[in-house]
C-alpha cells in the first residue's frame, strides 16, 4: 500500500447514544494535509477538523482503557496501517521493497493483516510448497495432507488452494481496484467493506474498505451485565459489561452468596472459613467452604463383615463393603478356581506354569504359579536388529540393541549430516541456528537451520517524529529510505524574538525553527520603524533527523542564536538644502546627516529689505570645532535703489538701495503739447501730482492743432487739444478737382470731395493725397482729340524699335547654325550619359537600399538594447526601493 498525500480514509467516530449506525457521509476524513493556526482556539478547532484521527482512535480505545482487549489491538492496527499510509512508509517484508499505488497486493487475513506484493507472495509460497514436496520425497507419510504454506510475517498456515492469483481489494468485492482515484485509499475499492464482524454477532463491517482487522461492532443492542442484574443499551461489540454492583449469586455450596464485583464467567470458589470433619471423621480442621470435603492421611482400620479381616482403604465416606476374600476364589495364576474357602485360608498355589505376559508384551512368565508379582524384566535371548539395520545380534529381550555407527543422511536443511548413532532413517529437524543475514541486514536468522529463504526479519523500527508523540513503525531495513512522520502538533520550542506572541504557531519539525517572516517594526530614533524581516535571536534548534542517533548526540546542548541590532535608518526621506529652497529637496537615507547645497542662489534678504542674496546657497548657521555658532552672511548689496516712487514714476532713485522711502523725484519731464507744435519741461514731483484734466491744460500751446484731418490733407483748424480732431468730415478748404486725365480741373470745398468720392464707392481715407480729387470730372471732346494724338506717337515709337532690332540678321543667322551643330554632336554623346546616368542612378538605389537595410536593422538592435538596458535600470530600481543601500 503506497503512501500518497492525496489518499483518503474514511472513519467513523463512536457517538453517543443514538439508534442511527454511522454512514458514509459521516465519516470524517484522515489525511496529511498541512495547515496552520494562529492561537490555541484555533489549534483545538483545527484538530477538531482536519486531525481527526487522533480524537476517533481515543473515543475507540477508550472502551478499552482498563484491559487490552483484542479490538484495542486491532484499531491499533488499523491506525498504524494509516499513519503508515499516509507517509508513504508501507514496505513489502519479503523484498523490503516500497509499496506503489499501482502494485498489485495480497493482505494477510489471519492475525498480522501485513501487506505483500502479489507477485512477492504468490512466489513466497510456491518455494515454500517446493520444500515441503522435496521433505515428502526423501520422507514418505502414511497421512497424505494437502501442503500449506506460511504467512511470511504471523507465520499462520494457508492451503494450497489459497495461493492468490487475483488483485482484490481488502475487502475482497473488487478485483484490481483503481488505482488513478486520488480520493480513495490506495488498494480500496472506496466502498463499504461489509465483511462479517469477527465476534459473530451477525452484523457487518460499515467502513469504507479498509487494511488491518474490522473495528468492534457499533450497532446498538440490548444487553445485560454479567450477573444479569441491569440491561443496558449498548455498542454491539462491547455488550459484555459489568455493573459494579456485588454479584449475590448463590455458589456452589449452595449456602452462600459471591460478594465479588459483577464478573465475567463462574462465580469463584467460596472463602468462607469454618471447622470441618474428613470423611472419616476423626479429624477435625478450618478449611475454605469449597474445601470442606478432605480426607485425613490416616487409613480406616475398620472391621470389615467378615470379622477378621479391617478396612485397608485410606479416609474415605460411606461403608467400607465386603470382605474381598470371601466368595469363589482362583490360585495366583487364574487357572484354577476354589469354592468355599474361608477368608483367613490362602488360596492354594495350582503347581502350573504362570504363562502371564510379562512387560515387554511378547513373552510369557516361564514360572510355576507364584504369589507376588513375575520378573519385571524379560531375560528370554532372541536374535534383534539395530535401528539403522546394519546390525544383527543375539540379546536379551530386555536389552535394546544400538550399534555404533553414526548417520550420514543430510538433515531437512540439505547442509548438515544427521551424525546421529544408529539413526533409525526418520532423522530429527536440524538443529543447527540458520545464522544467515536476513534481508534487511543488519539481523541474523534465529530460526532452525532450513531450506528456501528465509522468513522476513520480524523486528520493526519506530521512526517518530522531534517530539516523539507521532511515530509509526516499519519492517527492519526500510528504515533508512523512510522520512519522519509528519506531525500535527505544534513545535513546543517558544520564540525568543518580539514576535513571539503574535508568531504563526510551525508544526513539529527536526532542525532549526523557521525564522520569523513578520518585519521587525523596531523603533528607530527618527520615528521610522524597520522594515527589514524579523532578524531577533532565534531559539536553540532542533536536532536533525538521524534513525539511530547515540547517547553523545542526544546530549549535546545547543544554544540559542543571538539576533543581530537593526541597520541604520534606511528609509528615504527629502531633506532641504541648506539655504531651505523650495523645489531643492534631495531624495536621502534618513540615516545619512550630511548636509548639501544646491545650485540655486541663496535668495536670502538682504538688509537693504529690498533684493535677495546672489550668492549660491551656503548656510546660514555653522558649527566650528569649537562648538560656537556664527552667521555667515550674504554679500553687500552694492546696487542702485529700484524702488518704485510715490507718486510713481519712471525715473530711479538716485541714491544706493536704501530700505527706507525714497527722495521726492526733481528731474525734468518733457512733453509736448497735443498738437506736437511745442515741447513743455516739468519737475517729475509736480507733473505727477497734477490730476488728468490739470496735466491736459498744462501741456496745451494755445496755438492752432497742427494736425492733419483723417479724412483730408489738409491741418486741424482748432486750437491746440487732446485727443481727435472734431468734425474732420465739414473741411472748409477748397481742392482742385480733375478729370481722368488731367486735362479739366476745378476748385471744389473739402467737405463736397470727401462726398463725391464716397459716392463713387472708394473711402476719402484710402485715398493716395496725389490722386485726391482725380477723376471726379467727366471728361470731353477735346480731351478725346488729345489721347488720339497720344496714342500716334506711342505707334510711331513702337514700328522704329522693331526696325532697329531687325537689322543685325544676318549675323545672327550664322550663330543658329553653330547652335545647331553643336545640338547635333550633343545629340550622339548624350546616349552614353544616359547610360552612365541610369547606372549611375542604379548603384544610388541599391546603395540607398544597403543603407536602410541597414539603418533598420541597427536601429531594432539598438531598440532592443535600449529595452534591455531600461528593464535593467527599473529592476536595480526596485531592488533599491526594497532593499535601499544603507
Amino acid at each position: 500500500m503506497a503512501g500518497s498525500s492525496t489518499s483518503e480514509f474514511r472513519w467513523k467516530a463512536p457517538p453517543q447514544p443514538q439508534p442511527q449506525p454511522p454512514t458514509q457521509q459521516q465519516q470524517p476524513n484522515i489525511s496529511d494535509s498541512d495547515s496552520d493556526s494562529g492561537s490555541d482556539s484555533d489549534n483545538n478547532h483545527h484538530n477538531r477538523h482536519n486531525d481527526l484521527s487522533n480524537t476517533i482512535f481515543k473515543a475507540y480505545l477508550d472502551c478499552h482503557s482498563s484491559s487490552p482487549s483484542p479490538s484495542s489491538i486491532d484499531l491499533s492496527k488499523i491506525q498504524s496501517f494509516l499513519s503508515s499510509s499516509s507517509s508513504g512508509a508501507v514496505s513489502c517484508l519479503i523484498c523490503l521493497e516500497r509499496i506503489k499505488r499501482t502494485d498489485p497486493t495480497w493482505s494477510c487475513t489471519s492475525s498480522c493483516f501485513d501487506v505483500f506484493h502479489l507477485f512477492c507472495i504468490q512466489g513466497w509460497a510456491r518455494q515454500c510448497l517446493d520444500v515441503q514436496a522435496v521433505l515428502a520425497v526423501t520422507r514418505p507419510s502414511s497421512t497424505e495432507t494437502e501442503p500449506v504454506w506460511n504467512c511470511p510475517k504471523c507465520r499462520s498456515t494457508y492451503l494450497m488452494s489459497k495461493i492468490p492469483s487475483r488483485y482484490l481489494c481488502y475487502c475482497g468485492k473488487e478485483e484490481d481496484p483503481p488505482a488513478d482515484n486520488p480520493w480513495i485509499l490506495p488498494h480500496s475499492c472506496g466502498e463499504v467493506c461489509e465483511r462479517p464482524l469477527s465476534n459473530d454477532c451477525g452484523h457487518c463491517c460499515l467502513l469504507l474498505c479498509h487494511p488491518g482487522p474490522c473495528a468492534s461492532c457499533p450497532k446498538l443492542v440490548k444487553a445485560k451485565c454479567f450477573c444479569g442484574g441491569v440491561e443496558d443499551v449498548r455498542r454491539c461489540g462491547h455488550k459484555l459489561f459489568s455493573c459494579g454492583e456485588v454479584c449475590d449469586s448463590v455458589l456452589d455450596c449452595e449456602v452462600h452468596k459471591c460478594r465479588e464485583i459483577c464478573h465475567e464467567g463462574e462465580c469463584p470458589p467460596c472463602r468462607e472459613r469454618a471447622v470441618y470433619r474428613c470423611c472419616c471423621g476423626k479429624v477435625k480442621e478450618e478449611k475454605d467452604c469449597c474445601e470442606r470435603v478432605f480426607r485425613c492421611e490416616g487409613s480406616c482400620e475398620n472391621k470389615l463383615n467378615c470379622g477378621k479381616h479391617v478396612c485397608e482403604r485410606g479416609c474415605h465416606s460411606g461403608e467400607c463393603g465386603g470382605c474381598p476374600y470371601q466368595g469363589k476364589r482362583s490360585c495366583p495364576c487364574g487357572k484354577k478356581f476354589y469354592q468355599g474357602l474361608s477368608c483367613d485360608v490362602a488360596a492354594p498355589l495350582c503347581g502350573g506354569t504362570c504363562d502371564k505376559v510379562l512387560g515387554c508384551g511378547y513373552h510369557r512368565c516361564p514360572e510355576r504359579c507364584h504369589r507376588g508379582a513375575c520378573l519385571e524384566t524379560c531375560r528370554i535371548v532372541v536374535t534383534k536388529s539395530c535401528r539403522c539395520g546394519g546390525t544383527r545380534k543375539q540379546v536379551p529381550c530386555r536389552q535394546e540393541l544400538v550399534c555404533e555407527r553414526k548417520c550420514q543422511r543430510m538433515r531437512d536443511c540439505g547442509k548438515h549430516p544427521c551424525r546421529r548413532r544408529c539413526c533409525d532413517g526418520e532423522c530429527p529437524p536440524c538443529s543447527e541456528v540458520c545464522g544467515k543475514k536476513l534481508g534487511c541486514r543488519n539481523h541474523k536468522c534465529q530460526s532452525p537451520c532450513h531450506q528456501g529463504r528465509c522468513a522476513p526479519c520480524p523486528i520493526m523500527v519506530s521512526i517518530s517524529c522531534a517530539c516523539g508523540q507521532t511515530h509509526f513503525e516499519v519492517p527492519c531495513g526500510t528504515e533508512n529510505n523512510q522520512k519522519p512522520p509528519r506531525c500535527r502538533k505544534l513545535c513546543n520550542i517558544a520564540p525568543l524574538c518580539r514576535h513571539g506572541q503574535i508568531q504563526k504557531p510551525h508544526k513539529c519539525h527536526f532542525g532549526a525553527c523557521p525564522p520569523c517572516r513578520l518585519p521587525c517594526d523596531e523603533d528607530y530614533p527618527c520615528g521610522h520603524k524597520c522594515k527589514l524581516r524579523c532578524h531577533g535571536p532565534r531559539p536553540p534548534p532542533n536536532r536533525e533527523f538521524i534513525l539511530k542517533p547515540t547517547k553523545k548526540m542526544l546530549n549535546i546542548h545547543v544554544e540559542s542564536t543571538p539576533g543581530s541590532p537593526c541597520p541604520r535608518c534606511p528609509e528615504l526621506v527629502w531633506r532641504p538644502c541648506v539655504g531651505n529652497h523650495l523645489a531643492a529637496e534631495r531624495m536621502m537615507v534618513c540615516s545619512d546627516k550630511t548636509q548639501f547645497a544646491c545650485d540655486n542662489l541663496c535668495g536670502n534678504p538682504l538688509p537693504c529689505g529690498n533684493h535677495y542674496c546672489s550668492f549660491t546657497c551656503h548656510p546660514l548657521e555653522i558649527r566650528s570645532s569649537s562648538l560656537d555658532k556664527r552667521s555667515e552672511s550674504c554679500e553687500k548689496c552694492e546696487l542702485r535703489c529700484q524702488k518704485e516712487r510715490s507718486p510713481r514714476c519712471q525715473h530711479p532713485c538716485p541714491r544706493r538701495c536704501h530700505p527706507e522711502d525714497c527722495p521726492p523725484c526733481k528731474t525734468l519731464v518733457k512733453r509736448s503739447c497735443h498738437c506736437g507744435a511745442m515741447v513743455h519741461a516739468f519737475e517729475c514731483i509736480e507733473y505727477n501730482t497734477l490730476s488728468e484734466k490739470d496735466q491736459s491744460k498744462a501741456r496745451s500751446c494755445r496755438g492752432p492743432c497742427h494736425r492733419k484731418l483723417p479724412n483730408c490733407t489738409h491741418l486741424c483748424p482748432e486750437i491746440c487739444h487732446p485727443g481727435q480732431c472734431p468734425s474732420p468730415d465739414k473741411c472748409g478748404k477748397k481742392v482742385v478737382v480733375r478729370c481722368k486725365c488731367l486735362t479739366l480741373k476745378k476748385e471744389w470745398v473739402c467737405k463736397d470731395v470727401q462726398a463725391a468720392h464716397r459716392a463713387t464707392g472708394s473711402d476719402p481715407k484710402e485715398v493716395h493725397k496725389n490722386q485726391f480729387g482725380v477723376g471726379l470730372l467727366p471728361c470731353d471732346s477735346s480731351c478725346k482729340s488729345k489721347q488720339q494724338m497720344a496714342e500716334s506717337v506711342l505707334q510711331q515709337r513702337n514700328v522704329k524699335e522693331i526696325e532697329e532690332k531687325e537689322e543685325p540678321s544676318g549675323k545672327n543667322a550664322t550663330k543658329r547654325r553653330k547652335r545647331r551643330e553643336r545640338g547635333q554632336d550633343i545629340k550622339e554623346t548624350s546616349r552614353l550619359q544616359k547610360l552612365t546616368a541610369a547606372t549611375k542612378k542604379v548603384l544610388m538605389l541599391v546603395m540607398l537600399i544597403a543603407f536602410l537595410v541597414a539603418v533598420s536593422y541597427y536601429g531594432y538592435k539598438g531598440i532592443l538594447w535600449l529595452s534591455d538596458w531600461m528593464n535593467e535600470v527599473e529592476e536595480q530600481r526596485q531592488k533599491s526601493r526594497r532593499y535601499p543601500r544603507i
